[in-house]
């Protein structure tokens, strides 16, 4: 038995008459009689009880009618619903992003976009740090991640840069720092740190004490570790220490903490989508095209 079948025989019960079912389907009569004859032979009972002028339906026949009228809907659907997934309309897309990215800029506009855009896809997002996301990608968990310091000339992965932010200092509010108008390394010589541990940026890290000591911050004083940025800002506003943050941070700060740049610190870290190279979806397809035409990233892309 194949679909033919049941879409010629929902057409004969429906009009009861086999001309006018062969015309609704654009076929010859004589071969549409053929294929109900050879679906009856099949299924060894009559489908259709013949009259002077046209047919009707058996008892059978009308209890078959709704099986098939079920099977040949669920059969479009189901096509309907791989279409909009080969066409990157619909499915799942599994997105991992670093918190401390998440509260202003292409981040969350990338995920309003998608959701306006794709209405009928789901769309996991995983908050992870950015070596737990490359980790994710690199074993299939996620789709794509909005990665710091996504590593270059890696055959595995595809990357599209979408913004760069500084590095800069978190003080408690009223701290002596708080009133020079151009904070230095050296200024920090006697402050109390809350310092991230290396095992969760290593390239930052690295580079973070490199720049201290050139700049006179040879020995930074660390009192607290804190394992990510929210938690070096809830240890700031107790006044515990100051702690280094990306300046995106004054767009969640406690009104406790103040977010200081500075001048002698120059060190940028650049924010990427990254994703596998053999990621095939369809969905990751229509989401990167869409990342890649908001404005901030056309802006860094033309320079």
């Amino acid at each position: 038995m194949e679909l033919r079948h049941l879409r010629y025989f929902v057409a004969v019960g429906e009009e009861q008459h086999y001309g006018r079912a062969a015309r609704r389907l654009h076929v010859a009569q004589p071969a549409l009689s053929r294929q109900i004859q050879d679906l009856e032979a099949q299924l060894g009972f009559k489908l259709f009880e013949r009259l002077p002028r046209g047919v009707k339906l058996s008892t059978a026949g009308k209890l078959f009618l709704e099986d098939a009228r079920r099977i040949l809907q669920e059969v479009n659907e189901a096509a309907e619903r791989a279409g909009r997934v080969a066409r990157g309309r619909s499915g799942t897309l599994r997105i991992g992003f670093t918190e401390n990215a998440s509260w202003r800029g292409v981040v969350p506009e990338s995920f309003r976009r998608f959701r306006e855009l794709h209405p009928d896809a789901d769309l996991e997002l995983q908050p992870a740090a950015s070596l737990e996301q490359l980790a994710a990608l690199r074993a299939g968990r996620l789709d794509a991640g909005f990665v710091f310091n996504m590593p270059k000339g890696d055959p595995d992965f595809d990357q599209l840069p979408i913004a760069t932010q500084q590095i800069e200092l978190a003080v408690p509010k009223g701290d002596p720092l708080t009133k020079l108008k151009k904070l230095r390394l050296r200024d920090l010589t006697q402050a109390k740190f809350v310092w991230f541990p290396r095992r969760e940026s290593p390239v930052l890290y690295d580079r973070l004490m490199h720049a201290c000591f050139r700049g006179g911050l040879k020995s930074p004083r660390v009192v607290q570790e804190g394992l990510n940025e929210a938690t070096i800002l809830s240890l700031v506003s107790t006044g515990l220490g100051v702690g280094w943050v990306l300046g995106s941070a004054r767009w969640r700060c406690p009104e406790s903490v103040v977010i200081m740049p500075v001048v002698d610190l120059k060190i940028l870290q650049p924010l990427a989508l990254g994703w596998r190279r053999d990621n095939s979806s369809p969905l990751l397809a229509s989401f990167i095209a869409d990342v890649r035409v908001l404005p901030a990233v056309r802006a860094l892309q033309n320079g």
